[in-house]
């Protein structure tokens, strides 16, 4: 990992105010080159363009805000940033956000903001890359610690099919009370896609008639289970075709 860091050789930033607030993004410009940069608040976004050709694709990094009211104003900003750069999208970073009650190992629950994030990933048509190895990625490092998920990667269909094999996973870390994210789109899948219902497609036209012709289809596997599985995937094709 250190030899692969040390071979970032360009990168831009938003200046951190005090000790909160900064973004960095290095990358390496024989693989991809970054441009068309726009500076919000909260976030930096930049048109990712692979060397050598290859469909280009959004990456917003975010480090969201503590103030009620500066959340609010943050998810405003990336409305903005998505009404402003279509296409494939990823967004990414401390959102300092949760969105269920899982995200958080007590019951000290802000509900209100949490029904305002739904509202903006559903809006945005944003899913969640499933993070593998660990719920949380933020301790308050205390004895009883609070532990919630703040780090997140969000990113749109149309992204997820150019990167279809892509991990997320968590690195290990003695210096900070956030667990470093790597995002690993060269992986290649081992086992059978997991089907996700996106709560967006409830929106889609043709929503209802894509439901009832997946369902009466007749499956000829005997096992319920994979007969579901079948249905389900089929219904996901229709409403994304």
């Amino acid at each position: 990992m250190e030899a692969l860091c040390a071979e970032f050789d360009d990168y831009f930033f938003l200046p951190a105010s005090d000790t909160r607030g900064g973004i960095l993004v290095a990358w390496i410009s024989r693989v991809v080159q970054l441009d068309s940069t726009h500076y919000g608040n909260n976030s930096v976004t930049a048109k990712v363009s692979p060397v050598g050709g290859g469909t280009g694709w959004w990456l917003t990094c975010v480090y969201g805000p503590q103030a009620e009211a500066d959340k609010v104003a943050f998810l405003a900003e990336l409305r903005d940033v998505r009404g402003s750069h279509p296409g494939p999208w990823a967004l990414c970073g401390d959102f300092n956000l949760i969105y269920c009650d899982e995200d958080k190992n007590n019951g000290n629950l802000n509900r209100k903001m949490m029904g305002r994030f739904r509202s903006f990933l559903n809006g945005c048509e944003l899913k969640e890359i499933y993070l593998h190895g660990r719920r949380y990625t933020w301790s308050n490092e205390r004895e009883t610690p609070t532990l919630v998920r703040l780090d997140r990667v969000f990113v749109t269909v149309d992204w997820e099919e150019l990167h279809s094999s892509c991990m997320l996973r968590c690195l290990a870390t003695v210096v900070a009370d956030h667990c470093p994210l790597l995002l690993d789109c060269t992986t290649k899948s081992t086992g059978r896609k997991r089907f996700q219902f996106e709560r967006f497609w409830l929106k889609l036209d043709g929503f209802d008639e894509a439901v009832r012709n997946a369902w009466d289809v007749i499956e000829g596997d005997p096992d319920p289970f994979r007969r579901l599985t079948a249905k389900l995937k089929r219904t996901a094709r229709c409403l994304l075709s």
